[in-house]
């Protein structure tokens, strides 16, 4: 019988092998323009808010059209340079019109909704693509940001060279994964907030699943989304490996002080001083265009 995780990757490997490329999915809100429905001449002055859309946008070699971005853009290099408009989910009408955009660029994440519709009624065209946690929300994000900006032969060669690394990448994962998947325990934690473990239906579970293991936090009364890390939560997920993005780890301390957190210096992963960090958070949890130079990478320090 096929385990859950077997199933999991035989899944993404026929959505990748079975067809076509997955066809678009933008949701807008309403009055707001989709990349279907958009004509296509290509925009001048584009603005983004969502990390992994820019990375996207620099993968279609368009970093030129860019002229703002939101905190959360922080790859490739170029993006750190780009007028900031703040955080994507607390955007203002006003830092984004001051750019004088003809385009905005948003995650389904981005918001307030309120903002987005006066950025829009500004005469601004706002496309919104879809935020889940699987390989087919990268291919959408791809087509429709290669769409909205009027490049579709370009948005084509780079499905195609993702479609490739990614194959690569499950294949590994299945050659890596040993009989019994390690339990790992996804901890977020920002400076001067209470540390959090990631439940179902999160970046983090996805990823781990992807990777061949077993998010610690799935056994007895699982739970979705993110909820406060706790001594007795920790000791009872007995996770064997800790995941956390480098800037999480940074924000706690370092390792030492990671370890010594109440519940988590009881865990066999403290135990054994089994913890993965090199990896920041837009290239783990982005589900960008590196996704799959973010698998290999997890599933090769997972099982190292």
């Amino acid at each position: 019988m096929k385990s859950h995780i077997d199933t999991h990757i035989s899944k993404q490997r026929r959505l990748l092998l079975g067809g076509s490329a997955a066809g678009l999915l933008l949701s807008a809100l309403p009055a707001l323009a989709t990349a279907q429905t958009v004509s296509v001449k290509q925009p001048r002055r584009v603005v983004v808010a969502g990390g992994a859309i820019t990375e996207v946008v620099y993968a279609l070699d368009a970093g030129a059209v860019l002229i703002g971005a939101d905190t959360t853009s922080t790859y490739p290099a170029a993006a750190l340079a780009l007028p900031k408009m703040g955080y994507q989910r607390a955007l203002s009408a006003e830092g984004v019109l001051s750019l004088h955009p003809d385009l905005l660029l948003a995650s389904a994440d981005a918001g307030p909704p309120a903002t987005l519709q006066q950025i829009a009624a500004a005469g601004v065209r706002v496309i919104r693509l879809g935020e889940r946690h699987d390989v087919n929300t990268v291919r959408e994000k791809i087509s429709g940001v290669a769409s909205a900006l009027a490049l579709a032969a370009r948005g084509k060669l780079l499905l195609q060279r993702f479609d490739s690394d990614w194959q690569t990448a499950v294949a590994a994962v299945q050659q890596q994964r040993p009989a019994k998947p390690p339990r790992v325990l996804f901890i977020l934690s920002n400076s001067g907030t209470q540390a959090m473990v990631a439940g179902q239906e999160t970046a983090a579970d996805a990823m781990i699943r992807y990777a061949g293991a077993i998010n610690a936090t799935s056994d007895g009364k699982s739970f979705k989304g993110y909820k406060p890390l706790t001594a007795e939560s920790a000791v009872a997920s007995a996770p064997d490996i800790l995941l956390i993005a480098s800037e999480s780890l940074a924000a706690i301390g370092g390792v030492d002080r990671l370890l010594a957190s109440p519940g988590l210096s009881l865990t066999p992963a403290a135990k054994n001083r089994r913890v993965v960090a090199n990896m920041d958070s837009l290239l783990l949890l982005g589900f960008g265009p590196r996704l799959p130079q973010a698998l290999t990478q997890l599933s090769t320090q997972l099982y190292a």
